[in-house]
């Protein structure tokens, strides 16, 4: 915590008087400017409030507590209002504690999400088709774009693998937590027995970077050109359009050919491969952290299995924290802050 709750009162009073002063209403980008500090402190503020609430009310009950002349059902009564309280406070430090931590400059980012259908076959894909359904009402919901920049779709109408991006405000921020594995147990649609099949696709969300963050030599790179086959309608394969990007260094390799202009698939593969090699440089320097790493909810491991949506008992459970939830076909249709909350109260509680 950089700084204290008392100095944080004394910016608050001072932004005040700040904003209503005519040099700064004048000046659009230092009201701006001022006017977000502001809510960054207030939430703090009103959160510390809460807390001293919390305390003056135990600080009633212990009175009760400790006074002789009490009656034993008054004090029972205040000895449950005590448990309730406790629980009350830890809550509000731990809210408390995340709202006053030094913030992560990559959670505003923007992001790249990457799902690839795993085990399963035909299934596996028609369940990424469903992650990647749930991701973009969830986007919706919460009012970010979302912008595709490659799709492999299968002929039963399900997805070998999909890369999109997601822009708005908190974005990497609340998906972070999905990379990994999730599962799925249901009875597929194909399975005339009726016996349950458990699938699998796997997650990326990567935080994209800035252009001026992340420089490529154009001598690192191979640019192949082709005509785009599958999807797309009548230019497919007239035009070379399709794009494929090697890193030479790294050995990455981007593909994409959903737009119809070389131009913007070129431009595409390029944000995605910066987005990877971002995350690759990211990666490494994680793992130089590994005991920090270790205090996470879930190290942001592909390989690690996160969650299982049991289609027989719509129930969602998250591994990492042991949560489960049974309003299976509400999340699947986007209504994910019942998980991601719980996800951010986890990993503030653990740090």
């Amino acid at each position: 915590m950089s700084r204290s709750i008392e100095d944080l009162k004394k910016r608050k009073i001072e932004l005040e008087h700040l904003l209503v002063s005519s040099d700064v209403i004048a000046n659009n980008a230092l009201c701006v400017t001022y006017a977000k500090e502001l809510a960054e402190i207030t939430p703090i503020l009103k959160k510390n409030d809460d807390l001293e609430d919390v305390n003056r009310e135990l600080a009633e009950v212990a009175h009760i507590l400790n006074d002789p002349n009490q009656s034993k059902e008054f004090k029972e009564l205040a000895q449950h209002e005590w448990a309730v309280l406790e629980i009350k406070k830890r809550t509000a430090e731990t809210e408390l504690k995340a709202l006053m931590a030094e913030p992560d400059p990559d959670l505003n980012k923007n992001c790249m999400v990457e799902i690839r259908a795993g085990t399963g076959g035909q299934e596996a894909s028609l369940f990424a088709s469903d992650l990647y359904r749930m991701y973009t009402k969830y986007a919706a919901i919460k009012g970010w774009d979302v912008e595709l920049m490659s799709i492999s779709p299968t002929d039963l109408g399900g997805i070998k693998e999909v890369v999109f991006s997601v822009s708005g405000p908190g974005a990497y921020k609340h998906l972070k937590y999905e990379s990994g594995v999730h599962r799925v147990q249901r009875v597929p649609e194909t399975e005339a027995s009726g016996r349950i099949h458990t699938s699998a696709a796997t997650v990326a969300v990567l935080f994209e970077p800035e252009e001026t963050e992340l420089e490529i030599d154009p001598k690192d790179l191979k640019v192949d050109v082709y005509r785009a086959g599958g999807h797309g309608g009548q230019h497919v394969n007239t035009t070379d359009s399709a794009v494929r990007i090697t890193h030479l260094p790294t050995g990455l390799v981007v593909t994409c050919q959903d737009e119809r202009s070389q131009i913007k698939n070129r431009a595409k593969a390029m944000r995605v491969l910066r987005t990877r090699l971002s995350d690759e440089m990211r990666r490494r320097k994680a793992s130089e952290r590994s005991e920090l790493r270790k205090s996470q909810v879930g190290s942001g491991d592909r390989s690690e299995k996160i969650r299982t949506y049991n289609f027989p008992d719509r129930r969602v459970t998250d591994h990492r924290i042991n949560f489960t939830s049974h309003r299976l076909e509400a999340i699947l249709d986007g209504a994910l802050d019942e998980l991601i909350d719980a996800l951010l109260h986890a990993e503030a509680e653990a740090s």
